[in-house]
């Protein structure tokens, strides 16, 4: 029999608890249906669902089984999924970029991603983060990422630490704006404008870290990419860190302040066999690290 269509059928009926509503998901009639299920519970040797007169209830064995019978077909879906990708994909390298990334950078490593895989070849970008871009290249989702350090990188192949200039935005017309030696205490007052910690964990304590050792223990708010960093010091109240260079941006200003501590320290990360594209990134890094 075919057992994760089979699985299918209990899952649906078990979420819509009534044969018709379960059938109408599946986009079939209900008698197949009805017998599928019943073909899957002579097979197992148990009843998964109790027929009532109004809908469909768990028995007890359905209760325990259904969890796991949801996970069988989750990854059935995303194995064919995934098989689909790399079927219509051949030649395609997929790789992610942390949000954190500027754009020229991203750019820049689109272009040497090309030039690894041919004129025949394609490149897909996805922007993430960390987490989320450690778990695409572990699952074979993307070939390569360029991801935040630290962070957990179990289950992928990690490249060298790379620094990446980093500057300290203020809005323009605070004080430290117009400071000769600007210090981080000066920023007490505003809060700091960060990506959530979700997104990492331990680049985000890192950095909190920082900020206490330099004396400034700020509130934090979130911005989950530079354009919300930009807008929230704009307006007034909030600080950030940004890998984008100094620009005439109306309401923020640029401080260079420790370069060296607040410097974005990021990493290739790829699955095995990527090795090749990885090293095309790793030359872009290292073209752009912090001198």
């Amino acid at each position: 029999m075919d057992l994760i269509r089979h699985l299918r059928f209990f899952v649906s009926v078990a979420d819509e608890r009534h044969f018709g509503r379960a059938a109408a998901a599946l986009d079939m009639t209900q008698p197949p249906l009805s017998q599928g299920l019943r073909r899957l519970e002579q097979h197992l040797g148990v009843e998964l669902i109790h027929r009532a007169r109004h809908g469909a209830v768990l028995t007890p064995a359905g209760v325990q089984l259904l969890p796991r019978a949801r996970l069988l077909v989750d990854d059935a879906e995303r194995f064919l999924a995934e098989s689909e990708r790399i079927a219509h994909t051949r030649g395609t390298v997929h790789w992610g970029a942390a949000a954190a990334l500027p754009d020229r950078l991203v750019t820049a490593c689109v272009t040497a991603l090309r030039g690894a895989v041919g004129a025949d070849g394609a490149v897909s970008t996805t922007v993430g983060t960390t987490v989320d871009l450690v778990a695409d290249v572990r699952s074979g989702l993307c070939d390569v990422a360029v991801i935040e350090h630290p962070a957990l990188v179990d289950g992928v192949e990690p490249g060298p630490v790379v620094r990446l200039p980093r500057w300290v935005v203020v809005p323009s017309d605070h004080r430290s704006a117009g400071a000769e030696r600007p210090t981080f205490p000066m920023l007490a007052g505003l809060t700091f404008a960060a990506p959530p910690r979700a997104a990492n964990l331990p680049a985000f304590d890192a950095v909190r870290d920082l900020l206490r050792e330099r004396g400034l223990d700020a509130t934090i708010t979130t911005a989950r990419d530079d354009r919300a960093l930009l807008a929230a010091v704009a307006a007034g109240a909030s600080f950030g860190l940004t890998t984008t260079p100094p620009t005439a941006t109306p309401g923020v200003a640029w401080l260079r302040m420790a370069p060296e501590a607040v410097a974005l320290r990021v990493r290739v990360v790829r699955r095995p066999g990527a090795d090749a594209h990885a090293d095309a990134l790793d030359r872009v890094l290292y073209r752009e690290r912090l001198r």
